[in-house]
């Protein structure tokens, strides 16, 4: 597959290095040189990339350039009429997102003995959710807490997390993996039934539970079954353009759009939980993305018009591998798996030029300045990337561990004729992860009562950056948490009238700050039409 002259000429470079590279163990950085490396590398230290947002709760705040131009948008329903006095469903809670966190907060509101309404703008399942690859973290063995785990987590965010959000994450993490066995999770394990661990970058101990290289989808299998298997309401391709408040101010439900008939329904509710995810689908400063279709940050747009704070949304997370050749699988994920078991980044000289396991933020920023300062990038149709050198994975675990491990990864390069236990992947960082976004207390509430998150939607559990294995994490023990307060909060609510006034104060916020992004919002889908002609 690598026809390429000067992609050939590098690969036999790498090859020559192997046997010198695979014995080498590079140090890691020091703090000053990761701080040095960030600033000078790392896309969100880019100033030219952010603006300050002109009104609302976050006025002020930095945040990228394509997502102040939705949160400051034209909201869809400006102009339409929208009948709030006859909803069309009525619910106890209601949960607008279907992926892991939607799916969590279902069982759980479902379990309380709640009616629960859950609606997703495409199907149960696409979500982030099911494209996460590597693994869930929890300190689970003899030789681990939860106490390192916080340690490791909040060093990792760079000492920005909510405290008592990552003390919950931690602490609930080993009760997540034995939710998730319960319900049927087919983990990793060794013949005597224990689960098999890794590391991760910037972990201290071996406690990435995985199950092979798919862990999301077989986590995302065994919550949507649940949901199926309860009596949860689910409407799918239908998405939520605006939240819906009563005359006290507390959410009591959404406006509703169907993504087929483009017809507007209205759901009533006692509580609701956005988990509508991360918003990689924006493109943020043009890079290519692993999410999936629908991240486009509606619950960013919808929860800020309601008066919901927003927690570090000038971060986010350019996952360090993804693919950039060949071009049919630009920017799909290379999970962070591939590296904990063997395989290292070297440059087009086979250089071996940072340890494999720096934190995600680090190890994008490296291959970034690799690429571009110092000039040692593979070039591509698509710019240039650096070789994650994946033979090296069975020549130090033996013929077939690439098979028995991360079979999707063999599979996804396969189908384009390169295999991985004999040749190198090219990478290049890929948008990946929202590390900010609502603020929330512990029990999961925004600053609008009666209105919950979960999932990637929410900012500050993981800082200024994730560790890999605390999303999926995340999604479990807030998506959990969510649905148990919501419900509890549910069974004390009494729904006043229904009303959209907080859309009047917030066009009239928007009036007065001169504020016209030509954008309606939220976006729902990718505008990739306007993308490739700029005419429409």
């Amino acid at each position: 597959m690598y026809s390429d002259p000067i992609m050939q000429q590098s690969i036999r470079k790498v090859e020559a290095a192997r046997a010198r590279n695979i014995r080498l163990d590079p140090r890691r950085m020091s703090a000053e040189e990761k701080d040095r490396l960030l600033k000078a590398f790392h896309p969100d230290y880019r100033e030219d990339q952010f603006a300050l947002l002109d009104f609302g709760p976050n006025r002020g705040e930095k945040v990228p350039l394509e997502l102040r131009a939705l949160l400051e948008g034209t909201p869809r329903l400006t102009g339409s009429r929208v009948d709030l006095e006859h909803p069309d469903f009525e619910t106890d809670v209601l949960i607008i997102g279907g992926g892991g966190a939607g799916c969590s907060a279902a069982i759980e509101a479902d379990r309380a003995g709640c009616s629960v309404l859950l609606v997703t703008k495409l199907r149960v399942g696409d979500a982030n959710t099911m494209m996460a690859e590597g693994g869930i973290q929890a300190a689970d063995k003899p030789n681990d807490s939860p106490a390192q785990h916080f340690l490791d987590a909040y060093g990792g965010g760079h000492f920005a997390a909510q405290k008592d959000l990552l003390r919950k994450l931690v602490t609930e993490a080993p009760e997540a993996i034995a939710w998730l066995s319960g319900l049927g999770v087919e983990f990793d394990k060794a013949p005597d039934g224990t689960m098999i661990t890794t590391h991760g970058g910037g972990t201290s101990r071996k406690r990435m539970h995985a199950a092979k290289d798919y862990s999301g989808a077989e986590i995302m299998r065994t919550l949507r079954d649940e949901v199926f298997n309860r009596p949860i309401r689910v409407v799918d391709f239908t998405a939520a353009v605006e939240l819906v408040k009563d005359d006290r101010g507390c959410c009591a439900g959404a406006v509703l759009v169907n993504m087929e008939t483009k017809e507007l329904l209205v759901a009533k509710a006692k509580t609701v939980i956005l988990a509508t995810g991360g918003a990689g689908r924006l493109h943020y400063q043009g890079f290519p993305t692993s999410n999936h279709y629908g991240a486009t940050a509606d619950g960013l747009i919808l929860g800020y018009r309601a008066g919901a704070r927003l927690l570090y949304p000038d971060t986010l997370q350019y996952h360090p591998t993804g693919a950039a050749f060949p071009a049919q699988i630009y920017g799909a994920l290379v999970t962070e798996k591939v590296r904990s078991v063997g395989a290292m980044l070297v440059n087009a000289s086979g250089e071996v030029f940072m340890n494999p396991l720096e934190t995600r933020d680090v190890a994008a920023a490296a291959i970034i300045r690799e690429c571009t300062e110092r000039g040692n990038g593979v070039p591509t149709p698509e710019g240039s990337a650096v070789w994650l050198d994946t033979p090296m994975i069975e020549l130090k675990n033996g013929a077939g561990a690439i098979e028995k491990r991360i079979p999707a990864m063999l599979r996804m390069f396969g189908k384009h004729g390169i295999d991985i236990r004999t040749e190198p992947i090219l990478v290049y960082p890929t948008l990946h992860y929202q590390n900010g976004g609502l603020k929330i207390t512990v029990d999961g509430q925004t600053d609008v009562e009666n209105l919950f998150a979960a999932g990637e939607v929410v900012g500050g559990i993981h800082g200024r950056n994730r560790l890999m294995g605390n999303s999926l994490l995340d999604v479990i023990v807030f998506g959990r948490n969510a649905g148990i307060h919501a419900a509890q909060k549910a069974k004390t609510v009494t729904v006043g009238t229904l009303t959209l006034a907080h859309l009047d104060a917030f066009e009239r916020e928007r009036a007065a700050a001169g504020v016209e992004t030509g954008l309606r919002s939220p976006q729902l889908l990718p505008d990739y039409a306007r993308r490739l002609n700029p005419l429409k």
